[in-house]
């Protein structure tokens, strides 16, 4: 695989590690602001959110929003837009992105009933399209452009 690290290199890619948790998530840190959280990558997510309990924890401005959110055991939750965030991963940076801000207890209720850590949010293919990300499983490896 050393071949593929080095590619990657040359193509300017940013090389980020994962973890993977007993629940078998992928787990990763970002910022959002410059404060460090932990969260799920996850390629079956559309958009990259936060839960209510970290607006204040990430400085972020929620408006409203109409969307209603779906996710793994739950459909029509209400959610919250906040535009205009700096997020960083590793050493990739976007200095205008949006989040979606919705309800994770439900997330972080099945986290913690494994003996995992809950999380702050979820990295969704949002990121994952814009960084042309390649996510190597067997490294434990994300590269974003």
């Amino acid at each position: 695989m050393k071949n593929l690290q080095d590619l990657l290199k040359k193509e300017k890619y940013k090389k980020i590690r994962f973890k993977v948790t007993k629940t078998q998530h992928l787990l990763m840190k970002a910022s959002i602001n410059g404060v460090r959280g932990n969260f799920i990558l996850d390629t079956g997510a559309s958009n990259s959110c936060v839960g209510f309990e970290c607006i204040e924890l990430f400085g972020l401005t929620a408006s409203k929003s109409t969307t209603k959110a779906a996710g793994a055991g739950a459909t029509g939750m209400f959610t919250q837009l906040a535009t205009g965030n700096q997020l960083q991963i590793g050493r990739w940076k976007n200095k205008n992105f949006h989040l979606v801000i919705f309800d994770l207890s439900h997330v972080n209720e099945a986290l913690v009933q494994h003996k995992s850590k809950p999380v702050q949010g979820i990295i969704g293919a949002d990121v994952l399209l814009e960084g042309k990300a390649i996510i190597d499983y067997y490294n434990h490896c994300l590269y974003l452009k």
